[in-house]
């Protein structure tokens, strides 16, 4: 009698089974690591999105409540797309997207908070309907292989900008725009110091390099009493300690859950700000998830992301979800490809990311204890990683060359994924037609340049 073989168990059990983490060429180690990456360089979440909403929402104790739901409304849209989507994407409250709420919406329209929550709710719904029904697929497919390579790299570029940014190598300069920052002011030394420890470990192959940059330029902050942490004032100060310990309660966020107004966001008064909060996400997430995508090698042959409506889908609904919990419309992060690039393919990446926001609720004054300054290398570094598939670009063809470089420059110029993703389908479709070439476009692609020539109008 023969015995009958046994079935083989999957290397990381049911986590592989579920998430796929063997057929998608990674391991439960990598995903796991790639995760802790992506939220140590979007961290700055839990107190960015805070500070920039708590000035238009006028309820006790609001940067405390605050954290908690932004720490929920970024564990609840990583976890959609892990368990649903099933991809490395985490999502949070944007930015951006959260001073147009609060100092265009609330505090320069004078429209309540509860008003607006409304509003992020009802573009969410619009966000899941045109999931559920195939459109932002059909967008996605309308747009060719260029310019996605091309929000790729554009996206690869606004990491680079956001990093060179919060170091202070880019600082703000009247005669110039822009100008190059003290190499001796503590944050751009620090952030050198966390670029060469990252660059030195990937060539030479380290695992988690990224994560060992991050760290060690934090420590190197710490050790040396660097002036890189938020102080009164703007003020940057040394490293304070944990005068709290490591736990912090969370507050209950009363006055923000369930504070939504619906009714007064589907009046007529509003609908430019339902318009706005819809089409600028609709873009920047688009943008955002193609590029990721793009990254991580997920677009087929013809450039189309498998699992496109549940991806989509999930983040119409993580908008929804941030909006019944009291803050502005979540969204998937750039800072995700992170994650990616330390070899994250699969959901456990985000779900990872998840749980570390949840942890964050409690273990918050250690997620503060990472400056700005030792995660802008990580962005810097992430960036130089996405430019990689402009090569296949046909830089001959100026009707695809021009396109494609508006689309990667004006992402950074303009600290807008939308805005490149807009100035590359409008100039793309344009071109096509005035070379002679208009059968060469997706009709819908001229429409959706059409929506976006209207909305640059009517913003104007």
């Amino acid at each position: 009698m023969t015995a009958k073989p046994m079935l083989q168990t999957p290397p990381g059990g049911a986590l592989d089974r579920f998430f796929g983490i063997t057929p998608a060429g990674s391991t439960v180690p990598r995903e796991l690591r790639a995760g802790v990456t992506t939220f140590l360089t979007m961290s700055y979440v839990l107190f960015v999105n805070p500070l920039v909403l708590g000035s238009a929402i006028p309820i006790p104790n609001a940067f405390a409540k605050l954290l908690v739901v932004t720490a929920l409304a970024a564990a609840i849209g990583s976890f959609l797309m892990a368990f649903v989507a099933r991809y490395p994407f985490a999502q949070a409250p944007g930015m951006g997207l959260n001073a147009y709420f609060a100092y265009t919406v609330v505090i320069g329209q004078k429209i309540p908070y509860q008003t607006a929550l409304g509003a992020v709710f009802v573009s969410g719904v619009i966000f899941v309907a045109l999931s559920l029904v195939g459109a932002r697929q059909a967008v996605v497919r309308a747009i060719p292989l260029p310019l996605k390579y091309a929000i790729t790299a554009g996206i690869g570029a606004f990491l680079a900008f956001i990093g060179l940014k919060n170091c202070g190598l880019i600082v703000p300069n009247p005669a110039t725009f822009v100008t190059l920052g003290s190499f001796g002011a503590a944050p751009a030394l620090i952030a050198v110091f966390g670029f060469a420890v990252t660059a030195a470990l990937l060539a030479r192959r380290v695992p988690a390099a990224i994560v060992f940059g991050i760290i060690a330029a934090t420590l190197a902050a710490v050790a040396t009493r660097a002036a890189v942490y938020p102080g009164a004032h703007d003020a940057l100060v040394p490293f304070a300690g944990l005068a709290n310990g490591i736990f912090a309660l969370p507050v209950w966020p009363g006055g923000l859950i369930g504070a939504l107004d619906i009714r007064g966001a589907l009046g007529l008064g509003i609908v430019t700000v339902v318009f706005t909060f819809f089409l600028v996400d609709f873009f920047d997430a688009t943008g955002t998830l193609v590029g990721l995508a793009g990254k991580a090698g997920f677009l087929d042959a013809r450039g189309e992301l498998p699992r496109a409506r549940a991806t989509f889908t999930c983040d119409g609904l993580a908008a929804m979800v941030g909006a019944v919990l009291g803050t502005s419309t979540t969204t998937a992060y750039i800072e995700s490809a992170s994650g990616i690039a330390e070899g994250g393919r699969t959901g456990l990446t985000s779900a990872t990311v998840g749980v570390l926001f949840l942890a964050a609720m409690l273990l918050w004054p250690i997620a503060g204890a990472i400056p700005a300054a030792a995660t802008s290398p990580a962005l810097v570094i992430v960036g130089a990683m996405m430019l990689e598939r402009i090569r296949e670009v046909d830089w001959d063809d100026y009707a695809v060359a021009i396109p494609v470089f508006l689309t990667i420059v004006a992402m950074p110029l303009t600290f807008s994924i939308a805005n490149g993703v807009s100035f590359g389908v409008i100039s793309y479709a344009g071109l096509k037609v005035l070379g002679g070439r208009a059968r060469d476009v997706d009709p819908l692609l001229y429409a959706v340049a059409a929506l976006l020539v209207a909305r640059y109008v009517w913003l104007s």
